[in-house]
């Protein structure tokens, strides 16, 4: 057997997917679900020793004799994610989670010292927005002042993973575009953004390595742990949606890549970097050598989950519901900002029911709305990638809402676009796994391209595929157009 591994640190759960490279086949995943602390004040923060726990965990699910085979890992983790660390490797204060909205007054604040956020994006490519890094660094300055006097190491979520595997402090491109403390166009480090906060900010960020570099190899420590081999490579890893891109194939020009997950994304890949000065597309980089511009929607599944537990309705009786409703489900509109919004920024967003008549107020409309708020979402960054040139051919579905049949439908109608969903449903644990591979592959010294690889390991028959349909879109269109004036009106109440 020859086998990599692919980790995803995601906001819900941890998984591990061990990938035999010779068979072009998943050998065995292993799942653990990892919690949440959620406040009113749009707190939300997890531990980094629920990682550690989980990740030993879900190694330890694993079949004793597949892991013995690991020759190299590479690991994706949810962006933007604060895991600050003392001298000693120790997180010295909970993980801030790229879903926690209680910094919005750090983002006025950097916003200010920056003169304005069209030089902060002249700067970085990037506004201020709560979801990114740097707030998440002020406010532990401003909120936890002796904590933040024993801060040593800024990582990432996947660069922790790459830490507790290596024992070597490390960033990438990809990621470490979405801090908000990155220079997108020369991919480095922005001294100047990180003075903003404080003197002493870069010099706990970790070097920067190149995608297909290796962020280290398998410490000692870490092989008796886990049970992998010491010494396997361990790629530079990067931020989910960076793997996700990898694990659909989306490493060209053309392609867009749509997650249902948590959160929702739209994104695609570019030799350039692709810089909105609206800040509705990030300007992030790749983690396969380009560029990534990317819209951020902070609640894709959310509205779908909390309603689906409402009314006490499993994935597939919810969808069974939904599909009782026409498209724009009678003229109710669902505005699904149960966690605050950060495209468009709202961080203060709240969710809300619009449009309710005594005609249309039914289980199956309001279901079908949620499903189509998310999609609604993602089209306004799919105007954002047309006005700035970048023209789609075919976006690829992944995230749990890809599972969908109604959901892909929406997605290829609200879109206009032909919609594939790959034969493989753990894009960013598979995008893991190839971009390890790789890193192996550059380790031996095989002049082998990544584009390559995903040709042949990122598999596209055998999943599904949904065209759009020329009546079907005209209604999305009006429908859309509904959803717009109620966003439009409703949104000055969240930032008064």
């Amino acid at each position: 057997m020859k086998i990599v591994c692919g980790i995803d640190l995601g906001t819900q759960s941890y998984k591990v997917v061990l990938y035999d490279y010779e068979k072009k086949a998943i050998a065995a995943t292993a799942q653990i679900p990892v919690d949440m602390i959620a406040e009113n004040d749009g707190t939300r923060e997890q531990k980094a020793e629920w990682y550690d726990a989980a990740l030993k965990a879900c190694f330890d699910k694993l079949d004793p004799a597949l892991k013995s085979a690991v020759q190299a890992i590479g690991v994706s983790g949810h962006q933007h994610s604060f895991v600050p660390l003392d001298s000693n490797g120790r997180a010295i204060y909970n993980v801030k989670l790229w879903c926690d909205t209680s910094t919005a007054a750090e983002c006025d604040d950097l916003t200010r010292a920056a003169g304005g956020e069209d030089k902060l994006i002249a700067e970085t490519g990037l506004p201020m927005r709560p979801g990114y890094t740097a707030p998440k660094v002020l406010w532990l300055k401003k909120h936890k002042p002796d904590l933040f006097a024993q801060l040593k190491h800024i990582l990432l979520p996947h660069d922790y993973l790459n830490y507790l595997l290596t024992g070597v402090y490390t960033a990438e491109y990809g990621d470490a575009s979405g801090t908000a403390l990155f220079d997108v166009r020369k991919r480095e480090w922005s001294a100047r953004v990180c003075d903003y906060i404080d003197p002493a900010v870069k010099a706990c960020l970790p070097p920067l390595i190149k995608p297909g570099e290796a962020a280290g190899k398998v410490s000692a420590a870490a092989a008796a742990l886990y049970g992998i081999p010491e010494g396997a490579v361990v790629a530079a890893g990067g931020g989910d949606n960076m793997m996700g891109a990898i694990g659909t194939g989306t490493v060209r020009d053309g392609f867009l890549t749509m997650s249902l997950g948590t959160s929702g994304t739209l994104f695609g890949f570019s030799n350039s970097p692709v810089i909105d000065p609206t800040g509705n597309l990030a300007a992030f980089c790749s983690s396969s050598g380009g560029w990534l511009p990317l819209l951020c929607t902070m609640n894709c599944t959310v509205a779908t989950e909390e309603l689906r537990g409402l009314f006490a309705l499993d994935v597939r009786a919810f969808d069974a519901e939904a599909s009782k409703a026409p498209i724009g489900a009678d003229g109710l509109v669902v505005l699904p900002f149960f966690n605050g919004e950060r495209t468009p920024n709202l961080p203060n967003g709240r969710a809300s029911i619009n449009g309710i008549t005594s005609a249309n107020f039914k289980r199956e409309n309001i279901a079908r709305a949620a499903l189509e708020a998310a999609i609604f979402g993602m089209r306004i960054g799919l105007e954002g990638f047309n006005t700035l040139g970048f023209k789609a051919r075919e976006i690829r579905l992944t995230g749990g809402g890809a599972k969908s049949p109604l959901w892909q439908s929406i997605a290829a109608n609200v879109m206009n676009l032909p919609v594939r969903v790959p034969a493989s449903s753990e894009a960013a644990a598979l995008g893991g796994a190839v971009q390890a591979l790789w890193a192996l592959e550059n380790a031996a010294g095989r002049n082998i391209t990544l584009e390559s690889l995903v040709d042949e390991h990122i598999l596209m028959e055998g999943g599904s595929t949904v065209n759009p349909e020329s009546a079907a879109v005209a209604s999305y269109d009006k429908a859309y157009g509904v959803y717009s004036r109620y966003l439009g009106a409703l949104s000055p109440l969240y930032t008064a």
